[in-house]
């Protein structure tokens, strides 16, 4: 009875190692697919984001692009643009495409890049009761 009980454990023990390590593989091949953007200094890049949703009421909508610091790159806000709390480094050289918001397309241009510019950029989607993060690597390159 004892040696059941070792095996069940013992087996029990192999299965979440066995899990353990799929979750892990998972995670890894995840970000080694995540394809970085590549910019030039001086240069424009469209840093992608959007929603599978199709046919969105804009008016439910916010979306948030943040940098690797936290900083307000681009807000839209019940479908609409918002740049009152946007980082002063990004003014003017910020810019989405309002007219595929309605298709779920909220992918940021951004312009006159900057080596400060590499890194990460994140865009949070969120309507009616389902959000989204999706999170892409902006490398600069030029002198």
């Amino acid at each position: 009875m004892i040696l059941v009980e070792i095996k069940e454990v013992k087996g029990t023990c192999i299965f979440f190692l066995f899990l353990q390590l799929l979750l892990h593989l998972f995670c890894v091949i995840s970000v080694c697919l995540q394809v970085p953007i590549e910019g030039f200094i001086g240069g424009s890049v469209v840093l992608p984001c959007s929603s599978a949703e199709h046919d969105l009421k804009l008016q439910d909508i916010n979306v948030l692009w943040r940098d690797k610091g936290s900083e307000t790159v681009y807000d839209i806000i019940k479908g609409k643009d918002s740049v009152e709390r946007q980082n002063p480094r990004y003014k003017n050289r910020a810019e989405t495409f309002p007219e595929e918001y309605e298709r779920g397309n909220f992918s940021l241009k951004l312009i006159n890049l900057n080596h400060t510019d590499s890194g990460e950029f994140s865009c949070f989607i969120t309507h009616s009761s389902d959000s989204k993060q999706e999170t892409v690597w902006l490398f600069i390159n030029g002198a």
